[in-house]
């Protein structure tokens, strides 16, 4: 991992505040860059995402999919937590918390939102962080690729449909127009030009300029992170300094998901019998979640003010050290497997 990398919650902290407090003391210039949008896409916020997703997409190589019958029971974990189980039970908690345990502090509208949110991170696994947590975990690389690949693939079809119900089931009118515009817009695109830059640049094979090219992005790519996390927290400096308890109300079904999930993967891996570079892989991937699509939609959905866009940017803020303390528990635990 590169400096910034490693201290990436330190970077998220900072610019939480940063954006904080230029949101309280500039918020006409928000409003300005809020009003930057075409079909309810904030166009400023947009490239940043693309920022953060392309590099990561270049490498996501689609030829190691042939190899997806090797070892099968890691990839059916995955998908069975990804796709099954994940945006179920984030759904469910974020029901439970903002519809009954935290009803009486939060207005039905807000609270609709948050979970709104909270089912966006829920049905979008994770793409590019994935690759450093197998990293920190010696993780099969190639295997993660085809996880990644898959999931990618899957998610292009089945993102839209089950938010659409999940959204529609919590009494939430759902755009199809403007959700379908995000998964080609932050998916699709993304993964067309990735395959093609991939193409491009290693035809022979040696992933030399591919990487050359990768690790010239990765500035950029911390940079259109870090700027999207001032931006957002700048449109919600108000309510932050407001309402500081909603960060706390909505990151502890967050926690309760991400930590509940992993048991779940991980018991499973363990009683599949797959080893332990497979297995820690699958399990962070059913983790951690594709924030940065998570966030996309939300503000394409309903707005950069929104409870929803809150929602995804607190998965943001709690994602990193979460993952990195599940790191630590796999690590400690590879004796098991």
């Amino acid at each position: 991992m590169g400096f910034f990398e490693r201290y990436l919650s330190v970077w998220v902290a900072l610019c939480i505040g940063a954006g904080v407090l230029l949101g309280n003391l500039a918020p006409s210039l928000f409003s300005q860059i809020a009003a930057i949008e075409y079909a309810h896409v904030n166009l400023v916020v947009a490239v940043l995402i693309w920022l953060m997703i392309y590099p990561m997409m270049i490498q996501v190589d689609f030829g190691s999919l042939k190899d997806v019958g090797k070892k099968p029971k890691g990839l059916v974990l995955t998908l069975v937590v990804n796709w099954l189980i994940k945006p179920f039970t984030m759904a469910l908690l974020g029901w439970l918390f903002f519809k009954g345990l935290f009803a009486d502090w939060v207005d039905p509208q807000s609270a609709q939102e948050y979970i709104a949110g909270m089912i966006l991170l829920g049905v979008a696994p994770c793409t590019a962080m994935v690759f450093i947590w197998s990293q920190l975990t010696k993780g099969d690389p190639n295997y993660t690729l085809v996880q990644v690949s898959i999931n990618d693939i899957i998610m292009i079809f089945a993102f839209a449909p089950i938010t659409a119900f999940l959204l529609g089931i919590s009494d939430i009118q759902v755009p199809w127009e403007t959700l379908l515009l995000s998964v080609v817009l932050y998916v699709v695109l993304p993964l067309v030009a990735g395959a093609i830059t991939r193409k491009r640049l290693d035809r022979a094979n040696d992933h030399s300029r591919l990487n050359a090219f990768v690790d010239t992005l990765k500035p950029w790519s911390m940079i259109g992170l870090l700027t999207t996390i001032v931006l957002l927290f700048g449109f919600q400096a108000q309510t932050i300094l407001e309402r500081p308890l909603v960060i706390v109300m909505i990151a502890i079904p967050l926690l309760i998901q991400t930590y509940g999930i992993f048991a779940i993967a991980y018991f499973a891996a363990k009683k599949l019998k797959l080893p332990h570079n497979v297995a820690a892989p699958a399990c962070m991937i059913g983790t951690s979640n594709f924030f940065e699509l998570a966030v996309a939609v939300a503000i394409s959905l309903f707005g950069l003010h929104s409870g929803a866009a809150l929602a995804t940017v607190v998965g943001v803020l709690v994602e990193v050290p979460v993952m990195l303390s599940l790191v630590w528990f796999a690590n400690r635990t590879r004796h098991w497997f």
